[in-house]
């Protein structure tokens, strides 16, 4: 478990900082256009409770485009690292569907390839749904029928909460249930975290803990699934 993070914050700190009021600039151009952007530094890119990046930083960025009627279209990129050899890079590109049914309700359908280029033979595509209500609380399932590009079924499910606090300040937690086909020598793992985060305009600032159970290192690797500190430090747009 990595338990200082100076060097990492300190660079996230001044990265986005120094981000902030360009972004904030162009949002207020582009506050009509339908597109919208972020960019983020973290010390280590945690998907599901796994090491992307053999717990060493990552640099991110997004565009998504959005209609006035909730079908949304976009990419997000990402430097990772599984090893030696490719990938690199993880390059997503997603499109997918939002809507309010009820009063704080809303339900997001969305459909995920996962590419990286280089190792060609791991992309893979994954359905996702996610469903928030009280404006709190969600529901994510997701499926795919070629998890990793092993040609096999994979499900994952999620519950957590976000809670605004005051001084622009928020507590969330999560927890995550990743199934594998019985077919390929993968255990089902359960993820979970607890993040605390700081708004400032269009910075956000979040430090979360994330940990998976003993299936996780069975799956991954002990360094990869153990338990980790990450901060993540993000610019938004508009």
């Amino acid at each position: 478990m990595k338990k200082s993070l100076p060097f990492a914050c300190a660079a996230v700190l001044a990265l986005s900082t120094l981000s902030a009021t360009a972004f904030a600039q162009e949002a207020e151009e582009e506050d009509s256009s339908g597109f919208s952007g972020t960019f983020a530094v973290t010390n280590d890119y945690v998907f599901r409770g796994i090491s992307q990046t053999n717990e060493d930083p990552a640099f991110q960025a997004g565009l998504t485009y959005t209609t006035p009627f909730g079908l949304y279209v976009g990419t997000w990129v990402s430097n990772v690292d599984f090893g030696a050899g490719d990938p690199d890079w993880e390059v997503d590109g997603f499109i997918g569907y939002g809507i309010d049914f009820a009063e704080n309700w809303n339900f997001d359908v969305m459909v995920n390839r996962y590419n990286y280029p280089g190792a060609g033979a791991s992309n893979y595509n994954e359905l996702i749904t996610k469903t928030t209500f009280l404006d709190t609380y969600s529901l994510t399932v997701a499926y795919t029928n070629d998890v990793y590009g092993l040609d096999e079924n994979s499900f994952y499910y999620a519950l957590g909460a976000d809670w605004a606090l005051p001084s622009d300040f928020s507590v969330g937690v999560h927890v995550g249930r990743t199934t594998y086909s019985s077919s390929i020598d993968y255990k089902d793992y359960t993820d979970y975290s607890v993040t605390v985060g700081k708004t400032w305009g269009p910075l956000n600032l979040t430090v979360g803990y994330y940990d998976t159970d003993s299936s996780g290192e069975y799956d991954f690797g002990k360094q990869n699934s153990d338990s980790r500190i990450a901060a993540v430090a993000t610019v938004s747009w508009p």
